[in-house]
């Protein structure tokens, strides 16, 4: 079945793009990653609007699955996430700031503490609310951007305050797990088993997604997948044991020729070598489409560069990625193809999300997470 998100009520048939998400396939990820982490705890890393795909939708396929701990940058995301999931386990990735204790608290969310004054504050919270919220303790092991130093991981058995709220889960996060052979990732595994040892009893939890397919498995016993739920590779060079989950679909909104030597968009970055066919298509980096993935040079030179799937065919782009349109050489595509509001695959097939972020030098991560709200999102899967 399927169902699509309203988009201020166009119908599709006017939407200058498509963005169609699979929600059997993110089902179907998060079960391989459940298996891969054996038995720890498999949650699910769901900030930045689950990657794109929509908290609403997202959240309660994977709930629906099993899932049962989840994870976002924001209250704002966590409060999202709690309305469509009101029996869950949900952590604030991004700390405690000032002030929130009680905006956490009413929302029955979790926050992840990353630094002394955070543990105080929540302390003192509790205290005076006469109650021990559960609460993450973040350690920091190499990443040096949120969280406790070991050393101050190490003396925590010690203070006073964790008497005062309920430690529910220690985590670090690893700096370069995608990278199998580095390694930061044993001294990190080091590290952080040494912080957990001095702490007994309390569930830990390192693992993101490339880290659940490291060959030393520190699962812990809670894994945090965030990138290969949504069909990100997990094993850079390797064959990505990922479903695709996203597909994303433009619409050419005009068709033109242009002659040898003529120019194709914003500063005329774009020659045409010969007389090429364009179509220009309804998306731009207003939509989150990366401005990076603009073709400039002359038609038919090698180079990294943007490409479409149109017809089965890969074209290339033709000049610079504009606000709201970019422009395909489809000179190489089939005829029947080529018609107006036709579409154009920008994600899809050979375009996935790594190859697109890869062509437009930048990463997958970007790519999903830029997933504008212009596109109408089409969610299919008997999940719904």
């Amino acid at each position: 079945m399927s169902q699509t998100a309203p988009q201020g009520h166009i119908p599709e048939e006017a939407a200058g793009a498509l963005l169609r998400i699979d929600l059997d396939a993110l089902v179907s990820n998060w079960r391989t990653l459940r298996t891969q982490a054996g038995g720890a705890e498999t949650s699910a890393v769901v900030k930045a609007n689950a990657y794109g795909t929509g908290i609403e939708k997202a959240v309660p396929a994977l709930a629906a699955a099993g899932c049962r701990t989840f994870f976002l940058a924001h209250v704002s995301g966590a409060i999202r996430a709690r309305a469509v999931a009101p029996e869950a386990t949900i952590y604030v990735l991004n700390g405690l700031l000032p002030g929130s204790c009680g905006h956490l608290v009413a929302h029955s969310l979790r926050p992840v503490l990353g630094s002394l004054p955070e543990i105080d504050e929540w302390a003192s919270f509790c205290r005076a609310e006469g109650r021990a919220f559960e609460a993450a303790i973040h350690v920091d092991t190499g990443m040096n951007r949120l969280g406790l130093t070991v050393s101050e991981g190490l003396a925590l058995a010690a203070r006073p305050e964790l008497k005062d709220f309920t430690p529910a889960l220690l985590m670090s996060h690893f700096v370069s797990a995608e990278e199998r052979d580095n390694p930061l990732n044993l001294r990190q595994i080091e590290a952080f088993t040494a912080v957990r040892n001095a702490l007994p009893g309390l569930p830990a939890s390192l693992a993101n997604s490339s880290g659940i397919f490291l060959p030393q498995k520190p699962h812990f016993d809670l894994v945090r997948p965030g990138y290969a739920l949504y069909g990100g590779n997990p094993t850079p060079g390797e064959a990505n044991p990922m479903r695709p989950v996203v597909e994303l679909e433009g619409r050419i909104v005009q068709l033109r020729f242009v002659e040898t030597d003529e120019t194709v968009g914003y500063n005329g970055r774009w020659t045409a070598g010969g007389r090429r066919r364009i179509a220009t298509v309804s998306v731009g980096y207003a939509d989150g489409y990366p401005r990076s993935a603009s073709s400039p040079g002359r038609s038919g030179e090698p180079g990294l560069r943007g490409m479409a799937l149109v017809g089965g065919q890969l074209c290339p782009f033709a000049g610079t990625v504009s606000m709201d349109l970019l422009a395909v050489d489809v000179t190489d595509a089939p005829e029947s193809a080529l018609v107006r509001g036709g579409p154009v695959t920008l994600i899809g097939g050979p375009l996935t999300v790594d190859e697109v972020g890869r062509r437009a030098g930048t990463i997958g991560y970007e790519i999903l997470t830029g997933l504008g709200p212009r596109y109408r999102r089409v969610y299919t899967g008997a999940t719904l």
